[in-house]
């Protein structure tokens, strides 16, 4: 899943980078709210994170303006301000959580996964599709109760379809979810990726997990959903 971190704290904004790419994410930064507003209405993102304290435009307004472009992927405000008028504040401009500085980074992981698989209708950290069962918490793939093991970036795959199991996903969008902003576009890395993934699931070719459809991209099969 691609998100934007906005924060004008550059160590924090490091940290925050380098944690989320460790737990799988592609992590797409800003440090202030002009940048990020324009990130926002040019990318489509999962999630984003913004902090409230920024220069230009301060991280209500982001929010604000973004709704008010139609952009809806789930936003986390985060401040050091903990009156609670400003939680009230934040949350009346359009974001989905809020959460006050300083905090532990295994809270905020939460959160985001949290507010992802709601936004894909998915309540549960279990997302199952047929014989496939994949849990998000542990960024784990299952097979018939057997565990799959995959490449970071075939996970990453595999769990793009299965929260969107209804949607034809183009390799570009496919990619732009799954690498940052500067990923060549034109690589044909999707369909090695797809591959590898038939194979590991699907040994004996009878599950037959993801479709191609041709000149318009993958989908999660019918069957599964």
């Amino acid at each position: 899943m691609r998100i934007l971190i906005v924060e004008d704290d550059s160590r924090l904004l490091l940290q925050l980078d380098q944690y989320m790419q460790s737990q799988g994410f592609s992590v797409d930064l800003a440090d202030d709210g002009e940048k990020a507003l324009y990130q926002l209405n040019e990318y489509d993102y999962d999630l984003a994170i913004i902090d409230v304290g920024l220069p230009s435009m301060d991280g209500f307004e982001v929010v604000q303006r973004a709704r008010a472009n139609d952009i809806t992927c789930p936003i986390i405000i985060l401040t050091a301000r903990d009156r609670w008028q400003e939680k009230v504040k934040g949350l009346e401009c359009g974001a989905d959580d809020y959460l006050t500085k300083p905090f532990v980074h295994e809270e905020l992981l939460a959160r985001v996964k949290a507010l992802i698989r709601r936004s894909a209708g998915q309540a549960s950290p279990i997302v199952q599709k047929g014989p496939l069962s994949l849990d998000t918490s542990a960024n784990q793939l299952y097979v018939n109760e057997q565990p799959i093991e995959l490449t970071a970036y075939e996970y990453k795959v595999i769990e793009y379809l299965m929260m969107n199991p209804n949607k034809v996903v183009s390799k570009t969008e496919m990619v732009e979810h799954i690498y940052d902003q500067d990923f060549d576009l034109d690589s044909n890395v999707i369909e090695v990726f797809v591959g590898r993934l038939r194979r590991k699931i699907d040994k004996d070719s009878s599950i037959k997990p993801i479709e191609t459809l041709r000149g318009r991209g993958y989908r999660l099969n019918a069957s599964l959903q």
